[in-house]
């Protein structure tokens, strides 16, 4: 392997179910080291996860990266988002993280998006309405269930934030993933005191929002982990404006990312305010905006379907009527948190494989229904969607989307984007660049472009008429023991 050109820096990527973290050469964007470890996620009514698996994950990811690590002189983390951490006074965790799929805190969010205001007032304020997903419910449904827990928090948390604060000994965040809050004002672009009012939080708790392209810290002496004294750590941020950063976005471009969790989004100069709660209205790492839809099942329900089904997920076979809507952990997009999944139109000569390309058809509509609400009135139309993520890759998803999107698709061949946009984060800290910039610079987004084919009308029209019909009943609450 040839020497590296310039200065490295590490970027990580921590997510649902386990930590990454790549060393990369700032001159030429080249993954000289990598390095990986699990963490696990409780099954049941809840989704949770202990931090400290977070930062055991990292220091090993980082241990198989060798000296490379060592060398490295900034290091960005970012993480999934929503996720509440409470630290108590000596910075350990008051119990368990409730993670962004934890969806228990779904009344917490009807009462709180009643009684102060209405969805109107959410999404001029937060830009975004609340959702059982949104780190603002999850604090109220520990108020009410563990009110011990609340007393015993000296510090509030998101992931990334926990990390950073293991690596640097400072409480900071960043104005894309505390934008996915629920208490921070995004036309102010601070703290929310009337709705940390309300949810009974002292704003003492929250760590300082550090502006794009500070430096959040540097690595503390006292530590075990293999970075000299004095790295750079940047500011980091939540995992969808980390790989936004990744792929160097320009405002228009769509996004969809297919992974335990399904997105899609855009880069956009205006601030997003939608009322009905579809499109969240996140701020983006740079000082942009990332208007992004969110479902909670993807790629592990559609594999959670085969494997039932006894088939590879790439076992697809076309022409069915049937649809399958695989909300399997209830849903965000559309807004159903007790949702579970629903089989309609089933016959003696229905396959398995049509039901696992129903179950395809389910996940991408969902998605879909969100896109046009995602981009600004003014964008491209025939632009590529660009497709990343876990399920970038199968050929089963890639020709989902590009049947029922009816756009070309592109597939960039730059794995771990995430990482990568830390990485971006970092190395603009050292270069004074825009982390956009690097990332294009390095050429992020290159990849196959697969050609557009006509838009499957009569499949989103089915699945869009089984939804509506369905709905009192997927509203409906259903025994999970």
């Amino acid at each position: 392997m040839s020497a590296a050109e310039g200065p490295l820096v590490v970027g990580v990527d921590s997510s649902t179910q386990s930590t990454k973290a790549l060393v990369v050469d700032v001159a030429t964007g080249r993954v000289v080291a990598s390095g990986q470890a699990p963490h696990t996620v409780s099954s049941g009514a809840g989704r949770e996860s202990d931090p400290r698996q977070w930062w055991d994950a990292l220091c090993e990811a980082l241990r198989q990266c060798g000296e490379a690590a060592h060398e490295a002189a900034a290091v960005s983390v970012g993480g999934q988002q929503h996720g509440l951490v409470t630290l108590d006074d000596r910075g350990e965790p008051v119990r368990p993280a409730l993670l962004w799929n934890d969806v228990r805190s779904a009344p917490q969010a009807r009462r709180l998006t009643e009684e102060l205001g209405g969805a109107k007032f959410w999404a001029e304020r937060t830009g975004s309405v609340p959702a059982a997903s949104f780190t603002v419910t999850k604090w109220a449904w520990l108020a009410e269930h563990e009110p011990e827990a609340v007393r015993a928090t000296r510090a509030v948390r998101l992931p990334h934030d926990y990390l950073t604060e293991r690596l640097t000994g400072q409480g900071t965040t960043d104005r894309g993933d505390v934008s996915g809050t629920g208490w921070w004002a995004s036309g102010a672009e601070a703290y929310d005191e009337e709705i940390l009012a309300r949810v009974g939080l002292d704003p003492a708790l929250l760590p300082r929002v550090v502006r794009p392209g500070e430096v959040a810290g540097t690595v503390r002496d006292s530590h075990d982990l293999p970075f000299s004294k004095g790295t750079l750590v940047a500011p980091g941020t939540g995992d969808n404006a980390a790989a936004a950063l990744g792929l160097g976005v320009r405002p228009g471009t769509p996004v969809m990312s297919l992974g335990t969790s399904g997105t899609v989004y855009a880069v956009s100069r205006h601030r997003p305010a939608d009322p009905s709660g579809t499109v969240a209205g996140f701020a983006d790492a740079r000082g942009d905006w990332l208007p992004l839809a969110c479902t909670l099942n993807c790629t592990l329900a559609v594999d959670r379907v085969a494997t039932l089904l006894g088939l590879d997920r790439e076992a697809v076979e076309p022409g069915t009527a049937v649809t399958l809507l695989p909300f399997l952990d209830g849903e965000r997009t559309p807004n159903l948190p007790n949702a579970s999944g629903l089989l309609h139109g089933l016959r003696h000569d229905t396959t398995a494989g049509q039901l696992l390309q129903a179950a395809y058809d389910g996940a991408v509509h969902s998605l879909l229904g969100a896109l046009d609400l995602v981009l600004d009135a003014d964008a491209d139309p025939a632009a590529p969607l660009l497709l990343i993520g876990g399920g970038a890759r199968g050929r089963a998803w890639q020709d989902t989307v590009r049947r029922l999107s009816g756009r070309p698709v592109q597939v960039p061949e730059a794995k771990e984007l995430v990482a990568l946009g830390a990485a971006a984060q970092a190395a603009g800290l050292l270069t004074g660049e825009d982390p956009a910039a690097v990332a294009r610079r390095w050429d992020t987004a290159a990849g196959p472009v697969l050609d557009a084919v006509e838009r499957d009308e009569e499949t989103l029209a089915r699945i869009a008429g089984v939804l509506s019909d369905a709905a009192p009943l997927l509203e409906r609450p259903t025994d999970t023991h």
